[in-house]
């Protein structure tokens, strides 16, 4: 019984030790015996009075497949247990007064993303933000959570199987491990990208052996960073060999993408895409949010609204609804709102379906290039085709077999995507978003050994900017700060200052501030600039600050930030009135350029105060 989960414990017991002492919540040890001890029966099982299964997710999942309507699965998580379901409740009166189920996903904070043995140092400077800590989760249960409605928790990241051990302690019936194969979670990372597939791994295991249900793997995540839908079904088909290999039952296993709202007859294409070739039980569907929010939120929910329509649609198991809001956790009301606007949407859109060759056309687009990037990837001398993608198929390979494809394939850019962040991979590709809302591959810089016939290209006249040479004197150094994987802003403010010919030493993410400032002296830079999306800015920015003031660097250097100040959305008004009141030197930087700033901006801000030439 749980033969594979003790194993994993004791083969990673200092990682489990360290876990426990970082977070300090009790977790299993090895007793004088050599047995493990202190992990609880695989579900199902009781716990705080109810019985909690991956289960009961998937009934849900067949309620959805039945009638039709995706069963919502909104996203809320706060810093404290009596928080969390405080906000909770407030989300919950309105899917009782709707007479709704819902699949709660309580989002974590970002610390436990990092392996606890590796980085506790910068975990312990970025506690208690951006979600419920690993405490707080057990706490949760404890004091309700999860009796009604069953959660998931987030367990992304360096080391996803110690977090879904704590979740199963807890008590929560899901969790969220994807992206499990993705190229590009973590910024700089703590571990390789060989370290984060086998540890996927491990966590499918442990889902398996205890019945938690589990989304396995994300289309989201890569769409995010400028990936295209065919490459990210086939990250997410490899994730589903993997969970065959750990003997996860098909119905515990989900797969998560995103859809556009820009048109409907891609989300259509990408959703029949996933749906025919997929072997998990269910589908949750996300909407993507806008990179830049509207002023009037209310047009920022009715592109929600087109979203859920897709999702109706296409037949999704599940739909994440999103409360309108410029900044992170929202509160419960606001996700209640959302909830109720999203079934209203449901429950006042036909079901039908719709029949266009264009949706038909651009499924096997989608499919074509998944086959290709699997072909390449497992070195198959004969084209892939779905209907092979059986459990026997992918039981033909070893554990140690599969891992070792994805990962080469991985490394050498077989798999890619233009703003991943592993440090270990090769990059090349680059796509474009064309007005129809399609992301497609500029002419040229497909992904490796991937035969164009199988790829789609954009037609747009997209001219790829070759690295320009340095021009400006003045060096920057940019780098996320805290335990914050969120790269793509600082991303793109990076290359619009590479295009501008500065030269830039670009940290990624998940920084230590006093190591910023310590590369930032080192290296002789003028500009600092640092990120952080989790609401750290007011504990973290002085801190980088107060390092250049030790270095005596401080009247030497420009040190802007940008991000978000605060993680709450009740919170944010006063800071940035704050802001507009007192200016930024609270912060410790001369300048904060939060969301919506457009990349130029900050070129000129520094252009104007160094001296350089626009």
């Amino acid at each position: 019984m749980q033969e594979k989960t003790k194993e994993i414990v004791i083969a990673d017991i200092k990682q489990v030790e360290a876990y426990e002492r970082v977070f300090t919540v009790p977790m299993p040890y090895i007793d004088k015996t050599g047995d493990v001890a202190g992990l609880p029966a695989p579900y199902p099982r009781t716990v705080a009075g109810y019985e909690r299964s991956g289960y009961r997710i998937w009934e849900l999942a067949c309620q959805a497949e039945k009638n039709g309507i995706p069963v919502q699965n909104p996203i809320l998580g706060r810093n404290s247990a009596e928080e969390t379901l405080r906000e909770s409740a407030e989300m919950y009166k309105a899917a009782e007064t709707l007479g709704i189920p819902l699949f709660h996903f309580v989002h974590s904070e970002a610390t436990r993303h990092i392996d606890p043995l590796a980085g506790a140092e910068l975990i312990d400077q970025s506690r208690g933000k951006g979600g419920i800590t690993p405490a707080g989760e057990r706490e949760f249960v404890q004091l309700g959570g999860g009796s009604i409605h069953p959660v998931r928790i987030n367990a992304t990241g360096d080391t996803p199987h110690l977090s879904i051990i704590n979740a199963l302690i807890a008590g929560f019936d899901g969790t969220d491990i994807g992206p499990v194969i993705h190229v590009h979670f973590g910024g700089r990372g703590i571990h390789d990208y060989q370290t984060k597939v086998m540890n996927g791994f491990k966590a499918l295991q442990i889902c398996a052996e205890n019945n938690i249900f589990v989304q396995t793997e994300s289309h989201k995540h890569l769409n995010n960073i400028g990936g295209t839908d065919g490459m990210a079904l086939a990250m997410c088909l490899l994730a589903e060999g993997l969970a065959v290999l750990a003997g996860l039952p098909r119905e515990l296993s989900a797969l998560q993408m995103n859809v556009g709202g820009i048109n409907l007859l891609a989300d259509l294409a990408v959703m029949r895409a996933f749906k025919e070739t997929m072997w998990s039980g269910s589908l949750i569907v996300v909407p993507e949010t806008f990179q830049n929010p509207p002023p009037d939120l209310m047009a920022e929910q009715a592109h929600f609204a087109r979203m859920a329509i897709s999702a109706r649609l296409g037949g999704a198991n599940f739909y994440r609804p999103k409360a309108a809001e410029s900044v992170g956790i929202p509160t419960g009301a606001s996700m209640g709102k959302a909830i109720w606007a999203t079934h209203n949407v449901f429950t006042n859109t036909a079901k039908y379906q719709v029949n266009d060759l264009f949706i038909e056309q651009r499924k096997e687009e989608i499919v074509a290039e998944a086959m290709a990037v699997l072909t390449a990837t497992l070195q198959r001398g004969q084209e892939l085709t779905p209907g092979e993608l059986t459990p026997a198929f992918w039981q033909s390979y070893t554990p140690a077999e599969l891992t070792g494809l994805i990962v080469s394939a991985g490394k050498k850019g077989v798999m890619d995507a233009p703003r991943a962040g592993g440090w270990d991979l090769k990059r090349g590709v680059h796509t474009h978003r064309d007005p129809d809302g399609i992301r497609r591959y500029v002419p040229g810089f497909g992904p490796v050994d991937i035969a164009s016939a199988k790829l789609a290209f954009t037609r747009e006249p997209v001219k790829v900017q070759e690295k320009q040479p340095v021009s400006q004197k003045a060096k920057l150094v940019l780098a996320t700060v805290g335990a914050d994987a969120h790269v793509v802003g600082i991303n793109t403010i990076k290359e619009t200052f590479e295009q501008a010919g500065y030269e830039v030493i670009f940290l990624r993410g998940m920084n230590l501030p006093e190591t910023v400032a310590e590369v930032a002296a080192e290296a002789k830079a003028d500009v600092i600039g640092v990120s952080n999306l989790l609401g750290l800015g007011t504990a973290l920015f002085p801190r980088v600050n107060e390092r250049l003031i030790q270095l005596g660097l401080r009247d030497k250097v420009l040190f802007i930030a940008g991000g978000r100040v605060t993680e709450k959305e009740e919170e944010h008004a006063a800071m940035v009135e704050k802001m507009q009141q007192e200016g930024t030197g609270f912060l410790g930087v001369d300048a904060f350029f939060g969301p919506g700033t457009e990349p130029q901006a900050v070129v000129d801000w520094i252009a104007a105060r160094t001296g350089e030439e626009k």
